[in-house]
């Protein structure tokens, strides 16, 4: 039950085991906690020991003693509902569409008298188990969450159930986890906004369209999804090794070497649809440094409508990505389910609608073998 490490006390260990259970909704508000007899004697520790972890704990506020009657967990819903702090986590924050995402909640929540307090994962699941944890300990209103790795069946539900033991609202950006698809979510419509893409790419008269997609993340999965119901629709046939797949690890090497290994191997290419803008400016400089050119070669899309796209020497066409209101909406719906909770019950799924934002990396192609 306690962790086995001499560098910490022995009432610390107590102290973080009953904390975590309270943390996680084990022991729940108003719930009698053991005597410190009982505790003692349960696990093997001294009087002393057990009456200073409680000590330390009640001083925390995370319970609360009554004479004569015993030690009870203490409601902190009342501290947490006050504290006009908002949690925020999100995969990461320095990437380019995050800042103007978090700006856009910030906006709303600014002029609602709210701070933030801003987490990000790097996309790792164990990140992200820690911030979550360390956010239950918080008096917090509500969060606003971009997933980790949400096209993956998540270890860390327990916390997300945790949140809702202690009925702290929360809502989803981007996507949400399979486990929890029924939770509030704000999302793109990346399936369409990819479709759109490729419908454009076909109808100049493309035929060889590479797609490059993330695997471990619901909007990798969604795009590829309008990847392949776009080739359908036209009657293209879908051809798996015409598909990129690639990780987070491996994001930074994975889809430049797959697509000069085949470039090297002579394979038709005639255009090239990216997961987003950042791996459409790497595809652009990778082209380039084959001696290829866009589009001349090849044609090439982006998505997200960021700055890379409008920085690369030849300006990508991408697809829209509303940062600022996704975040405002998100933010929005956030205030509301918290000032109304029945509202928190309800189905909340909001989708904003993408749109292709045509530039210069794309060529009419008419005269294309099969």
């Amino acid at each position: 039950m306690l962790q086995n490490d001499v560098s910490q006390t022995k009432y610390a260990k107590l102290m973080e085991y009953i904390k975590d259970e309270i943390i996680m909704g084990k022991i729940k508000p108003g719930d009698q906690i053991p005597s410190e007899n009982t505790l003692a004697l349960e696990l093997s520790l001294s009087r002393h020991t057990v009456r200073k972890a409680i000590s330390m704990l009640v001083n925390e506020g995370y319970l609360y003693t009554e004479h004569g009657r015993g030690t009870f967990c203490k409601d902190r819903s009342i501290s947490r509902t006050n504290s006009r702090n908002i949690g925020v986590m999100t995969t990461y924050i320095s990437e380019y569409i995050f800042p103007r995402v978090i700006q856009g909640i910030d906006s709303v929540l600014s002029q609602k008298g709210y701070s933030i307090m801003l987490k990000n994962t790097d996309n790792d699941v164990e990140k992200e188990a820690l911030y979550l944890q360390e956010i239950l300990s918080k008096d917090l209103e509500g969060l606003i969450i971009e997933p980790t790795k949400s096209a993956i069946s998540s270890n860390n539900i327990k916390f997300y159930n945790a949140l809702d033991e202690h009925r702290i609202p929360y809502i989803f950006i981007h996507g949400v986890y399979q486990q929890l698809e029924d939770k509030p979510q704000i999302i793109l419509n990346d399936s369409n906004g990819m479709y759109l893409a490729v419908k454009y790419l076909l109808e100049l008269g493309h035929k060889n369209i590479i797609g490059i997609f993330k695997a471990d993340d619901i909007q990798g999965i969604e795009r590829h999804k309008g990847y392949a119901n776009a080739l359908s629709d036209s009657g293209m046939q879908y051809d798996p090794n015409n598909v990129v797949w690639f990780h987070t690890e491996d994001r930074k090497i994975k889809p430049y070497s797959a697509i000069e290994g085949l470039i090297k191997r002579k394979k038709k290419i005639d255009a090239i649809a990216c997961y987003n803008d950042q791996i459409a400016f790497g595809i652009y400089e990778k082209i380039s440094e084959l001696g290829l050119s866009i589009p001349e070669d090849i044609s090439l899309t982006g998505f997200d409508d960021s700055y890379f796209a409008t920085s690369c020497p030849t300006k990508l066409t991408s697809v829209s990505h509303p940062k600022e209101l996704l975040g405002e909406l998100a933010a929005q719906t956030l205030l509301d389910m918290i000032n109304d909770p029945e509202y928190s019950k309800t189905s909340i799924r909001k989708i904003i609608e993408p749109e292709l934002i045509i530039r210069d990396s794309c060529k009419l192609r008419n005269n294309l073998s099969e």
